[in-house]
C-alpha cells in the first residue's frame, strides 16, 4: 500500500523545534516541495485511466441540467423550469448527441477478465481479476483518498484517526495486490513444472478459498500500520517502532515477494530450456507470458521507492533534504503506475484478451445507441460479435 509518501506535502518553510542527530544532517528548514503541481496533475491522469470520472451516457435529465443559466430555474419560483424553445432545443441535441466511453481501464480489464473467468473457469483469470480489482481499490484508497482527496483537496486537515485508519486501508490494498500476483506465480510454477499435481489439485473453489485468504491475511498485515509515521512530517530521528514498520513494508510488499518471483520464475524458464533441448517445442503459455510481464513490471516500478525509503531511514530524511523529498515523489508516481500499466500488458500479450476487450467496447457501445433512439424508433439488426472458439487460452 501507499504510505504516507503518496500525500502532497504542505507548503514548507516553518523551522524545527529540535536538530537531528548523527547520522542526518542539520539544515535549518523543512525541505521544499519541487515538484510542485505535478503530482497533482499526474495522480489526477492515473486515476482517470482506472476509474470512469462520469456515467458512460447523458440522460435527459444530466443534459437539461448542464446549462448553469437554466439549472436553477426551479429554486427560483418558476414552475415550468425549462420555455418550450429551450425544452425542444435540448431534445433535438439529445437525438443528435453520440456518446463517448470514458478510458477507464482498469474496469474494463475487469470486465474482461470477468467474461473470461466465467467462460473457461480457468485458475489464471480468477487471479487476474482479483489482481485487477485490487490494483482499482489502490487507486481509489491511495490516489484519491490518500493524495487527492486527503493531501491537495482537504491540506491535511484530517483528524488523525482517520488518516491512521486510511493507513490501514492503504497497506491492506497494496498488500493484496502483491500477494494475490505472488499466488498467480505459483499457480502458474505448478502447470508447468507439476502439471499432473496441478491438473488434480487445481479447481475455482480452490481458487476463491486462496483469493479470500490472500485478502483476509492483506487486511491483517495492514492493521500494525495504524501507527505509520508520515514521512513528510518526521522531524525525528526515527524510533524502533518506525524502522520496524518500514522494514516490514519493505519486507512485505518488495523483498519476499520478489524473491518467490525470482525462483519461481527461473524454475519456469528452466522447465521450458530443459524442452527445447530434448527436442519439444518450448511452450510458453499465454499465462505465462503475462506472469513474466506482470512479475518484471512490478519489480522495476517498486523498485526506486524501495530504495528511497530505505535512504530516508538510515541517509537524510524527507522532512530536511529536499533532494530526498523529490525522488520519493518521483518514485511513489512510478511505484503507483504499476496499477494502471497491465491492461496494455494483457492486450500486447493475449488475442484472447484483445477479442473480449472489442466484445465489451461493442456492447457497451450498442447500449448507448439504442438507448439514445427516441421512443418508438424501431432498432435496426444488429450482427453479433463472433464468440471465441472453444479451448482458446489467454
Amino acid at each position: 500500500g501507499q504510505p504516507r509518501g503518496t500525500l502532497l506535502p504542505t507548503p514548507n518553510g516553518s523551522e524545527l523545534s529540535q536538530a537531528f542527530g548523527s547520522p542526518w544532517p542539520e539544515t535549518p528548514e523543512r525541505s521544499p516541495c519541487v515538484a510542485g503541481v505535478i503530482p497533482v496533475v499526474y495522480y489526477s491522469i492515473l486515476l482517470g485511466l482506472g476509474l470512469p470520472g462520469k456515467p458512460v451516457r447523458k440522460t435527459e435529465s444530466s443534459l437539461l441540467g448542464e446549462d448553469s443559466g437554466l439549472e436553477c430555474m426551479a429554486g427560483q419560483g418558476r414552475a415550468d423550469p425549462l420555455s418550450l424553445p429551450d425544452q425542444v432545443r435540448f431534445k433535438k441535441g439529445l437525438e443528435r448527441g453520440k456518446e463517448k466511453l470514458e478510458p477507464a481501464v482498469n474496469l474494463l480489464t475487469t470486465v474482461a477478465l470477468a467474461r473470461l473467468a466465467a467462460r473457461t473457469r480457468k485458475a489464471s483469470y480468477y487471479y487476474l481479476l482479483a489482481l485487477t480489482a485490487s490494483d482499482i481499490v489502490t487507486q481509489v484508497v491511495i490516489v484519491f483518498v490518500g493524495f487527492l482527496l486527503q493531501g491537495a483537496v482537504l491540506a491535511r486537515e484530517v483528524p488523525q484517526a482517520v488518516v491512521r485508519t486510511a493507513n490501514i486501508l492503504e497497506f491492506a490494498a497494496n498488500h493484496a495486490s502483491v500477494w494475490i500476483a505472488v499466488l498467480l506465480t505459483i499457480d502458474r510454477y505448478s502447470a508447468l513444472c507439476h502439471p499432473l499435481h496441478h491438473r488434480a489439485t487445481s479447481s475455482p473453489g480452490r481458487t476463491h478459498r486462496a483469493i479470500a485468504f490472500v485478502l483476509g491475511a492483506a487486511l491483517l498485515t495492514g492493521i500494525p500500520f495504524y501507527w505509520w509515521l508520515d514521512v513528510w512530517r518526521d522531524a525525528d530521528p526515527p524510533s524502533t517502532m518506525d524502522e520496524v514498520l518500514k522494514w516490514a513494508h519493505c519486507l512485505i510488499v518488495y523483498f519476499i515477494p520478489c524473491g518467490v518471483f525470482l525462483v519461481a520464475n527461473l524454475a519456469i524458464v528452466y522447465r521450458l530450456r530443459r524442452r527445447g533441448q530434448s527436442g519439444l517445442r518450448p511452450w510458453v503459455g499465454k499465462s505465462t507470458a503475462i506472469l513474466l510481464g506482470v512479475t518484471t513490471l512490478f519489480a522495476l516500478l517498486w523498485a526506486p521507492r524501495i530504495f528511497v525509503m530505505l535512504y530516508h531511514l538510515y541517509v537524510a530524511p524527507v522532512y530536511r533534504d529536499w533532494r530526498v523529498h523529490l525522488a520519493l515523489d518521483v518514485a511513489n508516481m512510478v511505484a503507483m503506475l504499476n496499477t494502471a500499466v497491465n491492461f496494455g500488458l494483457y492486450c500486447f500479450v493475449s488475442r484472447t484478451f484483445r477479442a473480449t476487450v472489442r466484445e465489451v467496447i461493442h456492447n457497451a457501445h450498442l447500449a448507448c445507441t439504442l438507448g439514445s433512439r427516441p421512443v418508438g424508433t424501431a432498432a435496426e439488426p444488429v450482427l453479433k460479435p463472433p464468440g471465441l472458439p472453444k479451448g482458446t487460452e489467454l
